[in-house]
């Protein structure tokens, strides 16, 4: 934290009227047990309100809020053969992250802790959990309604609304958001002034308003980053494009790095990707007209569900789109939270659905659970294999096939097209059939037997079988294993 963001909080505390859950101001101190209480009482006070640090000030006075100095020095201050910091962060359960920072203002020494908010369960200090009620602190025991919202404030914190960057002026958040990408992309009206601007981005949660300056959450700084590179917690999570010379990772002719937030880049990204695919040229009616490979509603898809589904507390990794001479890879960090066979016709569950909500508002993705099942008709439409959905332990990805024949395409190719074919044939109200399947891979109709021994391998595999209603051996109709 440099001297600016520090000058900044220490502003924000002035500012208050008076100290908070979150916030205590002392002039000196001589008592380390009594820090360690109040740093389990402000990260639960924290939590309790909400925010996502408590600050623990020397040198404040607690009256008027105004600057006197300290002689506290907790780098001197030691229990036993430990400094202060570490013997405190031992007898915290569970450790959480907190810091000291020491700095001189107007020739008057102070000294911040800044404390992390409680997450998942509430701090406790030496078996003890404290609790800010107002400006007093109390035993959490003695107060469960507020235990009771720290548990629930904790389970619905997400990565949207935590924060990317603190104690910023509105001038720079004007710098650091590209807020006429904003309005636009959204589809508002851009406020005539700076107060009306801050004011709805304050609404939509992109930033957050403190007493004399502004957070950027983390919603704001990865959809509507002017430069990712201005937050240092989200700079690693930009979007990565590459383009390999042929089937394999050994030789990658190009590549492109996103510089600024998704919102901003995105229809940039797509446009690089298909602009950069090959495509098939069909003649009609002496009037050459070039295809796509890939259906661009597919990418498109895809590569917004990699962004919106993405696990963003996996460190070092991030999306990431690679085309080789046969195949596209999407990639995201995070396994998925449903099964991938039933990515057709379920409804996302994300653990970023204030991201999705957005996403969805400015039309870069489709309407909850329709997306996916649109992605994969146009597959069948292009007469590509059917996409494979891959699950890992810390990554999703997609992979989409460039055209195959049927001799090309192997049984876990086949068994796959009739699996997707089958389902979105159910959510279409229809059943899928020898000869829709037949239709779907392109076999002719003499070769019914190619089609009926693939549905005998899918069935097989647990995948579809009969449709009770189906009476017929010769036209029987099939239905997901869960239809």
């Amino acid at each position: 934290m440099n001297e600016k963001e520090i000058k900044t909080i220490i502003a924000d505390i002035q500012a208050s009227p008076k100290e908070s859950e979150w916030v205590e101001v002392k002039v000196n101190n001589d008592k380390p047990e009594l820090i360690g209480e109040y740093i389990s009482a402000l990260a639960n006070g924290a939590a309790y309100m909400g925010q996502p640090r408590g600050y623990l000030a020397f040198g404040i006075d607690d009256a008027a809020h105004a600057l006197v100095g300290t002689t506290y020095k907790p780098k001197e201050d030691k229990i036993g053969n430990q400094e202060i910091e570490n013997w405190i962060a031992t007898q915290l359960s569970p450790r959480i992250d907190f810091f000291i920072q020491e700095i001189t203002i107007n020739e008057k020494r102070i000294v911040l802790f800044v404390i992390d908010s409680a997450d998942n369960t509430p701090v406790k200090f030496k078996g003890t959990a404290w609790i800010r009620v107002g400006s007093y602190k109390k035993l959490l025991s003695e107060h469960p309604e507020r235990e009771r919202k720290i548990w629930q404030n904790t389970k619905n914190s997400s990565f949207e609304n935590k924060i990317a960057i603190t104690g910023i002026t509105a001038d720079e958040i004007l710098k650091v958001i590209d807020y006429p990408s904003v309005f636009r992309l959204l589809n508002i009206p851009l406020p005539e002034n700076k107060t009306g601007i801050l004011e709805k981005l304050t609404e939509e949660k992109i930033i957050h308003k403190r007493a004399a300056s502004y957070d950027v959450t983390n919603l704001g700084a990865i959809l509507f980053a002017s430069d990712l590179k201005y937050f240092s917690t989200l700079s690693r999570k930009a979007v990565r494009v590459i383009f390999y010379k042929d089937n394999s990772r050994i030789h990658a002719i190009k590549e492109q790095v996103g510089e600024n937030g998704y919102a901003i880049d995105f229809i940039n990204q797509i446009s690089y990707i298909n602009s950069n695919l090959p495509v098939n040229e069909l003649i009609d009616s002496t009037v050459r007209v070039d295809i796509p490979m890939y259906p661009p509603v597919t990418i498109r898809e895809f590569v917004a569900n990699a962004l919106i589904h993405q696990d963003f507390s996996i460190g070092g990794t991030s999306p990431m789109i690679e085309i080789f001479k046969n195949r596209i890879e999407i990639t995201n960090p995070g396994k998925p939270l449903i099964d991938t066979l039933r990515f057709i016709d379920h409804s996302p569950i994300s653990r970023n659905e204030q991201l999705a909500s957005m996403m969805r508002r400015m039309n870069f993705c489709e309407e909850r659970g329709s997306g996916v099942d649109r992605a994969i008709k146009q597959c069948e439409i292009y007469q590509l294999p059917a996409p494979d959905f891959q699950k890992e332990e810390n990554f999703t990805r997609v992979i989409l096939f460039a055209p195959k024949t049927m001799r090309q395409m192997n049984r876990e190719d086949k068994i796959r097209a009739c699996y997707q074919h089958c389902c979105l044939q159910y959510i279409t109200s229809e059943k899928m059939t020898n000869e829709t399947l037949r239709k779907r891979l392109d076999i002719d109709d003499k070769n019914y037997t190619t089609a009926s021994k693939i549905i005998a391998d899918t069935i097989n595999a647990g995948l579809i079988k009969t449709d009770e209603l189906s009476k017929s051996r010769k036209y029987a109709q099939y239905i997901p294993i869960w239809g």
